[in-house]
């Protein structure tokens, strides 16, 4: 036996692996069964490219098995194997990767086909993390001696001659209390099907199974050997090959959905990046979509091998409610495979799968409309927050997001909207601050209503945020385009398509009751004046163009911005109405201010706008009905 100091401060080393790279003690299993699957597919290569090996017997396998009596849990393959030389230099250096060692020697041309992962050679220590002594024994190929590495993984490891009946190697770990949860068939079952199930070779799990007899009492035992992962990959399979049925079973499998998907996007890219992508548009949306802490729902493999599904920076975050797979053939990864460095090959991966999505709904949306309103019920929201955080993808987002209207049922897009414009409409009018209900009903839409202009209907409040950002719209055919502003018919300045502006004769006989109501009123409103939006109702509030709407005011001081002024409305009042005019004879002090009252507070409730003092009104209002 030959005793050997590790080349590194491996227990330094070994602290860091086991309490900081890796922040889930069951990813051991994953970098053993890694490791033996980059052994089968060296050797794989090898029968294939190397005359000395041609002629070798290879049924690649991975086998797993326990012993809780004894504390063991052994991963075995049928690979390449190492001698004590290789032994010593994969295991006896920390960070030294074999697997990149054997890569750098594989001509340019075959490195692509070679479905080898580990670049880093730290994942064979997270072993640690579950085991107190860990012995690997090998043999390799074309070799008739067998060695043995045995290590507590502190200061020193051992190299010994030993014995196997056939290539390959054995990874023998003797268990701590912590990893002994590791010693029964469900744990290996779900941790192997979790991580490793798309991995290119059989993976089998060996474990004893209790009988029976006729009276319920334990007979014995009896070992059982089953395959434990599917061993093949259902992204990487051609199309062609695929039903429906195929589809949303593995939805299902990956999502823990028992609805199949509204529809998917399967995508394989060759070329100077290769890469498969498979992602899945849900039913109805995740629960946690809008949760701060919502979990991830597509998965990183590389090279079949599960790294992620907890990484938020794989997709847009406004994209969170896709369900899928990544598998890249050379994404690079940090040493834990946990945490993906921010390089080019992820953004461009990134990058092409958005356009790709968008794309793909872009279709949906102009050839399957049950399906289509099914995506945008559920999802609307998100894509708009995609239009507010990803101006790279604007133009394509802005063609797929949907509003309200006052002027059709369902759905509207902008496009539509501009289709069905007056020949000499300058703007795009909307309407934002409360539900729908509500915003149809806005004494505001009623000039709008009588000139026939069509009103966008927006009543979520992240198009508070959103719509002033877009500012304008683009419409493109061919070569030629067409732009136009879009503009809130709740601002002060909306309202120059609506006719002429009160004469002035209106205006002279309204400017008594106009003071009055200023007066009245005071710091209350920013301004009060007469109105060419009503036709009915006798009052409205609009913003001046400056100001946060009230409602905009309201959602920055729910999301903590306390220091949000509170900006004074404008309040427009219609001349011709009854309870305006009733002003334009009465000095009496109290009806004047109950009137004036009323109708800010009225025009107030009607845009959805939480009152301060509802009692105050409710007073008024009496008051104002009892002189009747």
């Amino acid at each position: 036996m030959a005793q050997r100091q590790f080349q590194t401060e491996v227990s330094k080393l070994l602290h860091l692996i086991i309490h900081s790279l890796y922040s889930n003690r069951e990813v051991f299993l994953r970098e053993l069964v890694s490791n033996a699957s980059d052994a089968l597919d060296k050797l794989k290569y090898l029968c294939v490219a190397d005359e000395a090996y041609k002629s070798l017997s290879f049924d690649p396998r991975i086998d797993i098995s326990f012993n809780k009596d004894a504390k063991t849990l052994t991963v075995s393959d049928n690979g390449i194997g190492m001698d004590a030389e290789e032994l010593a230099d994969s295991l006896g250096t920390i960070a030294r990767s074999g697997t990149k060692s054997f890569l750098e020697k594989l001509g340019e041309d075959v490195k692509k086909d070679s479905n080898l992962i580990g670049q880093f050679g730290v994942g064979f220590y997270s072993a640690f993390m579950a085991a107190g002594k860990i012995e690997v024994t090998s043999r390799k190929a074309n070799s008739g001696e067998a060695w043995k590495w045995s290590s507590d993984g502190k200061e020193t490891y051992d190299i010994e001659s030993a014995s196997r009946d056939t290539h390959g190697t054995t990874v023998l770990l003797h268990l701590t209390e912590e990893g002994l949860e590791y010693a029964n068939r469900w744990s290996i079952e779900d941790i192997v099907k979790r991580y490793s199930n798309h991995v290119a070779f059989p993976i089998y799990l060996t474990y004893d199974e209790k009988e029976w007899d006729d009276k319920g009492k334990e007979k014995g035992s009896k070992t059982k050997t089953e395959k434990i992962n599917s061993g093949s990959a259902l992204w990487r399979r051609p199309k062609s090959e695929l039903t429906p049925e195929d589809y949303n079973e593995f939805y299902k499998q990956i999502s823990r959905d028992s609805e199949s998907p509204l529809f998917h996007i399967h995508t394989k890219a060759e070329g100077s990046l290769e890469y498969t992508t498979l992602f899945y548009i849900p039913q109805k949306a995740p629960f946690d979509m809008f949760h701060a802490d919502y979990k991830p729902g597509v998965k990183l493999y590389v090279k079949r091998v599960f790294i992620t599904d907890d990484d938020k920076e794989l997709m847009p975050v406004w994209l969170r409610f896709l369900r899928g797979i990544i598998d890249s053939e050379d994404l690079p990864l940090n040493v834990s495979r946990e945490i993906l460095q921010q390089n080019k090959i992820l953004i461009n991966i990134k990058n092409a799968s958005v356009k790709k999505i968008l794309s793909e709904l872009k279709t949906i949306s102009e050839t399957d409309a049950e399906k289509w309103n099914t995506f945008i019920s559920e999802f609307n929201r998100p894509l708009k927050e995609g239009l507010y955080s990803d101006w790279a993808n604007r133009d394509a987002i802005i063609e797929l997001v949907r509003f309200k209207s006052s002027a059709v049922e369902g759905w509207a897009s902008l496009a539509e909207y501009a289709a069905r414009m007056k020949a000499d409409q300058k703007y795009i009018y909307y309407i934002s601050g409360g539900d729908e209900k509500t915003l149809k009903a806005s004494p505001l839409l009623e000039a709008y209503r009588a000139r026939g202009i069509e009103v966008l209907v927006m009543d979520e409040e992240i198009d508070e945020i959103v719509v002033p950002q877009l500012g304008r719209y683009t419409l493109k055919s061919g070569d030629l385009s067409k732009e136009w502003e879009l503009k809130a018919v709740n601002r002060s300045g909306a309202d120059e398509e609506l006719g002429e502006a009160p004469d002035g004769k209106t205006e002279n006989d309204a400017k008594p009751v106009i003071e009055k109501l200023k007066n009245a009123l005071g710091e209350r409103v920013k301004d009060v004046k007469l109105s060419r939006r009503l036709q009915d109702s006798p009052s409205c509030i609009v913003a001046d163009e400056n100001d946060p709407s009230l409602q905009m005011a309201q959602i920055l001081k729910a999301m903590g911005q306390g220091n949000v002024p509170d900006a004074a409305p404008i309040l427009e009042v219609n001349p011709s109405h009854a309870l305006v005019a009733s002003l334009k004879d009465t000095d009496d002090a109290l009806v004047i201010a109950d009137t004036a009252g009323v109708l800010l507070d009225q025009a107030l409730l009607v845009e959805g706008v939480k009152l301060k003092d509802p009692a105050d009104f409710v007073k008024r209002l009496n008051r104002l009905l009892s002189r009747k």
